[in-house]
């Protein structure tokens, strides 16, 4: 008796095909949820190889850990995913830090209900333009958080009208096309729709910067301050916060005048810790101006007197600049004592942020070059530098431009041209082709 040969059949959940009453063939297969459920979709051809090319997607997106798009799959559902696998393995922690709040505090409350695939352009504009008008503190209870309530907590509400800028609105927009691009790469989409909206607003703000005058009072302010170094330093190399107070000594060279830029301390998840620098462009080694060596030599000097005074109580973290028992710096407490100084100054209140500002500005009115400003700055490119500090750029051009009024001094004072006159080699020449 010939035995008979049983077809092979595919294990249990690996799906299978067969034909339709209607002739279209159907493939049947088990997938794994956002929500950590199992759901049996089905997938569709018109002939078996289609819905087998169909069902052998399904089948490597499981294997890869991609969320299927089911019918319940949410924007919210997979911006958690997008965070967690594929923006997290990919960034910085401090990058991620500012995703995550845009999808926590923007995009999770805005869309994050509507589900992937049905996600238009017409629903992003609509989100971004209320998201334009709604007060932040309004809408994240801010106030009530703040041991003196200040606007929105008050007996008598008050909006304090704390909106979103026009830069914040496009880092939202960005974040979201990122995530609908992987989306899209990994077949969970057809297409970004997040691409098709375009934004047409513009900041009202511009940059703030200290001019010359306010750069001299703040640095008189700052000098019997015990981190006159920090604010000196900030201000005449254009460091960023992070990356001021994140600077080691074993990456300053007061011997031959020179600083290498290579960490940055931020809070992350709640912690303070010291991260590479924003990116590999921000990675640069550059000259310190003389009076400023002094200033570092003056505070290494009092630093060592402080950890001397601390005795088993310093915190060694090889920072230049440290609390007076050699701890990190809190950002905030820097802000806080930043304002102190300006008010004490009687300057504008700007940022600390803005001190970068103000040494590209000052840097400009000096007549630096913008690639050398470029450099000094490390921005990614030379378009950056121009964009950002379009307003000074101009402002300076158009002084250099008006001190060329100094070749019409004499128009108005009755004396007589020099392109007129007959002595001048233009007049001598036109006159000897009068003929002409």
């Amino acid at each position: 008796m010939v035995a008979r040969h049983r077809a092979k059949r595919n294990a249990n959940g690996e799906g299978g095909v067969y034909r339709r009453a209607d002739g279209r063939w159907e493939g049947k297969f088990f997938v794994d949820t956002p929500d950590g459920l199992r759901k049996r979709i089905s997938v569709y051809g018109d002939t078996e190889r289609d819905a087998l090319n169909e069902l052998n997607k399904l089948r490597d997106q499981r294997r890869r850990g991609i969320p299927v798009a089911t019918t319940t799959l949410t924007v919210a559902e997979y911006m958690s995913y997008w965070l967690e696998q594929i923006a997290a393995p990919s960034i910085r922690r401090t990058t991620y830090a500012t995703y995550e709040g845009d999808v926590r505090l923007h995009i999770v409350p805005g869309i994050g209900k509507r589900q992937l695939k049905r996600l238009q352009a017409s629903d992003i504009r609509a989100w971004l333009s209320e998201l334009r008008t709604k007060c932040q503190c309004c809408a994240h209870g801010r106030d009530a958080a703040r041991k003196k309530p200040r606007c929105c907590a008050l007996a008598n509400p008050e909006c304090c009208q704390a909106f979103l800028s026009a830069s914040s609105i496009r880092h939202i927009l960005r974040v979201l096309r990122a995530a609908l691009q992987d989306a899209v790469d990994e077949e969970l989409l057809s297409r970004n729709v997040a691409r098709l909206v375009q934004l047409r607003v513009t900041d009202d703000r511009k940059v703030r910067s200290f001019t010359r005058a306010e750069a001299l009072r703040f640095l008189e302010a700052a000098e019997q301050h015990r981190l006159y170094a920090l604010w000196a330093v900030a201000l005449t190399m254009g460091l960023r916060r992070g990356e001021a107070l994140g600077l080691a000594w074993a990456d300053v060279d007061l011997g031959e005048g020179r600083l290498t830029i290579r960490q940055a301390l931020h809070r992350v998840d709640g912690q303070l810790r010291l991260d590479p620098v924003k990116t590999d462009a921000s990675i640069a080694v550059l000259p310190i101006p003389t009076p400023l060596v002094t200033i570092l030599r003056g505070h290494r000097k009092r630093q060592l007197q402080e950890r001397f005074t601390a005795g088993s109580r310093w915190r060694e973290t090889g920072l230049v600049f440290t609390t007076s028992h050699g701890s990190f710096i809190e950002p905030r407490n820097a802000n806080r004592m930043f304002h102190q100084l300006c008010e004490k100054a009687n300057v504008p209140q700007l940022r600390v942020h803005d001190l970068r500002h103000s040494c590209a500005t000052l840097l400009f009115t000096m007549g630096v070059q913008p690639a050398t400003v470029q450099r000094i700055l490390r921005h990614s490119s030379i378009t950056v530098t121009t964009g950002t500090y379009v307003e000074v750029i101009e402002a300076v051009q158009r002084d250099a431009l008006d001190s060329m009024g100094s070749l019409f001094a004499h128009v108005g004072d009755g004396s007589t041209s020099p392109l007129s006159s007959k002595t001048g080699p233009l007049s001598s020449k036109l006159s000897s082709n009068g003929s002409e």
